[in-house]
């Protein structure tokens, strides 16, 4: 029997001249004995510290000093792909008490400089999307300018649902 546990693989060997249920359940209890300590092992290690996105409990939790920016913008999964990108630990909170909402951006004290440089980003994407939606001809505009088009074309015709029939 063989199970892959971490990257290494578990075999089970019984020697015996005749395999009874006493020798299996033996077998089975010292492979099941050993899975649970490798488990155990695994939990007393040190958590991970998480990073990138992460609670604002969480951030707190690790001592360092947490700092925060206030954000009026609702395009806030720009700003966090951004913020990946410079390996920023930050967590967003939205406030809902006031219209429109705000969010709240907190961050590591010592993250500062990472943060400046990525709102920088993240702005010069933002005025750059905006420019290129101001500068974007508006469809629905061109379809009736299309429509009216058509209309002058044909002006006379008209459908007739009747089409003759008589009761």
């Amino acid at each position: 029997m063989q199970e892959e546990i971490e990257n290494r693989t578990v075999t089970l060997i019984i020697s015996a001249v005749k395999l009874t249920a006493r020798e299996l359940k033996a077998g089975m209890d010292k492979y099941l004995s050993e899975k649970k300590s490798k488990a155990m092992e695994k939990a007393r290690a040190a958590p991970e510290k998480p990073s990138g996105k992460q609670t604002v409990k969480q951030l707190i939790g690790q001592n360092q000093g947490v700092s925060n920016i206030e954000i009026t913008n609702s395009n806030i999964k720009g700003f966090e792909r951004i913020a990946r990108k410079y390996g920023v630990d930050f967590a967003v909170k939205k406030d809902r008490s006031v219209s429109p909402p705000k969010y709240f951006v907190f961050f590591k004290a010592r993250d500062a400089d990472a943060l400046t440089a990525a709102f920088k980003e993240y702005t010069a994407y933002e005025l750059k999307r905006a420019a290129k939606a101001h500068n974007r001809p508006s469809v629905l505009a061109h379809l009736q300018a299309l429509k009216a088009k058509v209309q002058a074309i044909t002006p006379g015709k008209s459908r007739n649902q009747n089409r003759g029939i008589t009761i």
